[in-house]
């Protein structure tokens, strides 16, 4: 539910082949040229992928530039239908030829890949051997070597700057008073009490490791105690300290204690850096080494929604200072260069890299044009050249890499070519004002026979967190089948509603005690603002989405009879029943700024339940049924009451899942029944399916 992570002269352009273009444009033209090979290849299909054939393609992620500018390595996401996994493999790419190969294979994750300062060496965590591990290999290939061998597993690591050392986090053992109180009285819980926390430790990582794994680098533990739990860290320039955030436990509840903290690696003395106003995460250090940035609420009582900004702190300790305090978004800070602290932020529905000016705390856009999404970041050890996943409107996301000074995106990867048996949707941002005035975007998907002027068939899809937001780049779908929908003839709207991340702080509190009700006005004036300009069956509209796109479905379900049929996946039904067992209590507490003890009418007010007795729409209800985020209850709630109303609902619970559905099968059963639903009650199709009925 809610929110809250070279220098050589190169292959990126070529003027000298045309004249008069400098190296942007010439990069640019590129990399237009090849969209528009894409775009040729993915026209040139006769049929629409299967969800099968949809959950069967290839995702980019983690791209990671050497050091010295001349490989990427990233990691490629495969599905393994036999096994049931979606398996990511690290790869690399040639920034100078631009071919690639598979790094790592065989059939386990392979993750989290992070060059060594010299650029010889690539370590990265796979769970080949039961649990996520450290592993080292060389970049041209060869045999991976295991240097870690952790009982519970690594959950993050970091190289230090001299390329000897590795500090990690994993969770700290069981204790022999924990492991007699097992074998005592057998296994229990005590909620709020019994934590396994995260703790740094570093292990040796040498050139040459050796063959006998009792011979390995043994690890040094570097923090301990129940006084905190380590999240994200980072070394410092002279390797002799690591700032690192940390909240009190790890309970997401405990969100809001994180503070920032410097440890000394040679006396293991670790001291408070930044106490109040958190929570504050994410430390980076100035390449000299005397002063911290990291990301901080800043004082913010309501951080879920209110703007992160990024402030800076003397290295021993002083008076924070905020620096992006002009900055409307929460930015995500991913590095300080020589040149300045540089992040990524969401403009509408677009995402760009921006660089600070510490000193004057002028922010430079980097990245160009204004509707390029751009993922995560890196960069060379200069600065001089960047790699990410990028993506232009109505194009699949790629691995580029590009100058810093002047960003002209070159691809890797040829990841679109997946498509081109296919003939796919278009996307285009529709914009339309709410109930009360507010101005919303969303997305448009057509079919790709569109004819202007026809009346289709409108499918809602609604993103989840609140703090989602849906752009106009395609991707594989994963729980709800738009491709297929819009082959079979709808339209399908994906609005950002109030709420949502990429328009500002203002924007994303205006469902503060509002939720569900403010949220469902932005829905139907999308849909009210397509059937007036003519080209939507204001009698075939139905809803869908998962998270808080599951809670607004079920208020549709409930409060609206607008609907022919609605799918809530893992939503929220009575936000009493959710605060009482949801893991993440703030969430409700920060939205209604309330408890149901102290506001009860508020939680009555923006509960779907509350409006049950006016339900008329067909509903099909999803959710794992190991869901701590919103727990199940929620959905067997909703279930009941419209079964108790006469409602035709379906309640589905997908085994062993928590919050998503990580799975292919499990999610090709969920997009299957989606696709079943919706055909039944918008097109009038008698179903029979596989997947049950």
């Amino acid at each position: 539910m809610a929110r809250r992570a070279g220098t050589r002269k190169p292959a990126f352009h070529d003027s000298a082949f045309l004249p008069g273009l400098g190296p942007y444009n010439v990069a640019m033209l590129k990399f237009t040229a090849f969209l528009l090979s894409t775009l040729a290849c993915l026209s040139a299909g006769a049929r629409t992928p299967t969800i099968v054939e949809s959950l069967s393609m290839k995702q980019p992620m983690s791209a990671r530039i050497s050091p010295d500018g001349k490989y990427v390595a990233y990691v490629l996401q495969e599905t393994d239908w036999e096994d049931n996994e979606f398996v990511p493999r690290v790869w690399i790419a040639s920034v100078e030829t631009g071919k690639s190969f598979a790094l790592t294979g065989g059939r386990k994750a392979s993750t989290s890949p992070k060059w060594s300062p010299d650029s010889r060496r690539i370590a990265f965590l796979s769970d080949r051997d039961g649990k996520n591990q450290i592993f080292l290999i060389s970049p041209t290939g060869g045999e991976a070597s295991r240097l870690t061998d952790v009982e519970g597993g690594v959950t993050a690591f970091e190289w230090s700057p001299g390329g000897t050392v590795i500090a990690y986090t994993a969770h700290e053992p069981e204790t022999k008073s924990e492991k007699d109180r097992k074998d005592t009285y057998g296994e229990f819980f005590i909620v709020n009490h019994d934590y396994q926390r995260l703790h740094l430790w570093s292990v040796k990582a040498p050139e040459e490791l050796p063959a006998d794994p009792k011979q390995r680098p043994k690890p040094e533990e570097l923090t301990t105690g129940d006084e905190f739990s380590v999240g994200s860290f980072a070394w410092s320039p002279n390797g002799r300290s690591i700032a690192f955030d940390a909240a009190r436990d790890p309970d997401l509840s405990s969100q809001g204690t994180s503070r920032i903290y410097v440890l000394d690696i040679a006396d293991k003395h670790v001291r408070m850096l930044v106490d109040a106003g958190g929570p504050h995460e994410g430390p980076r250090w100035s390449p000299d080494g005397r002063q911290i940035a990291y990301m901080t609420a800043n004082g913010a009582r309501y951080y879920y929604y209110a703007n992160r900004r990024i402030a800076i702190v003397p290295a021993e300790g002083g008076t924070p200072r905020v620096v992006t305090q002009k900055f409307d978004e929460d930015p995500a800070l991913i590095d300080w260069g020589p040149d300045g602290l540089y992040f990524t932020g969401l403009h509408e529905t677009s995402a760009h890299l921006f660089r600070l000016n510490p000193d004057s705390l002028q922010i430079d856009r980097l990245t160009t044009p204004d509707s390029f999404v751009l993922g995560d970041a890196s960069f060379t050890s200069d600065h001089s050249a960047m790699a990410g996943i990028g993506a232009m409107p109505n194009q699949f996301a790629e691995v580029c890499v590009s100058p810093v000074k002047s960003f002209s995106p070159h691809p890797l990867t040829s990841l679109a070519a997946q498509w081109k048996d296919f003939t796919l949707t278009r996307r285009e941002v529709v914009h339309w004002k709410s109930a009360d005035g507010t101005p919303i975007q969303g997305v448009l998907v057509k079919p790709a026979d569109y004819v202007p002027g026809r009346r289709y068939p409108l499918l809602v899809v609604i993103h989840g967190g609140p703090t989602g937001v849906d752009r106009p780049v395609p991707r594989a779908d994963r729980y709800y089948p738009i491709e297929m929908f819009a082959a079979k003839g709808a339209l399908v709207l994906q609005p950002n509603y109030r709420g949502s991340a990429g328009y500002g702080e203002a924007f994303r509190s205006l469902n503060v005690r509002n939720l569900g009700l403010g949220d469902y006005q932005d829905v139907i004036s999308g849909v009210d603002s397509l059937v007036a300009s003519g080209i939507v069956d204001r009698d075939r509209v139905g809803a869908m989405g998962w998270s808080e796109g599951g809670y607004i479905s079920a208020f549709i379900t409930t409060y609206s009879d607008r609907f022919r049929a609605v799918s809530a996946g893992a939503g929220i039904s009575d936000w009493m029943t959710y605060y009482v067992n949801t893991d993440i209590h703030p969430f409700t507490r920060q939205y209604l700024l309330a408890t149901p003890w102290s506001d009860p009418d508020i939680y009555r007010k923006t509960s779907p339940i509350t409006y049950v007795n006016q339900a008329k729409t067909p509903t099909l209800i999803q959710h794992g049924d190991q869901d701590k985020r919103v727990p199940p209850p929620d959905s067997f709630e909703l279930y009941q009451a419209l079964r108790d109303r006469g409602v035709p609902v379906k309640l589905i619970l997908y085994k062993g899942f928590g919050h998503p559905i990580t799975k292919p099968k499990q999610q090709r059963a969920v997009m299957q029944h989606n696709y079943d639903w919706f055909s039944q009650y918008i097109w009038g199709e008698q179903v029979v399916s596989e997947a049950g009925n």
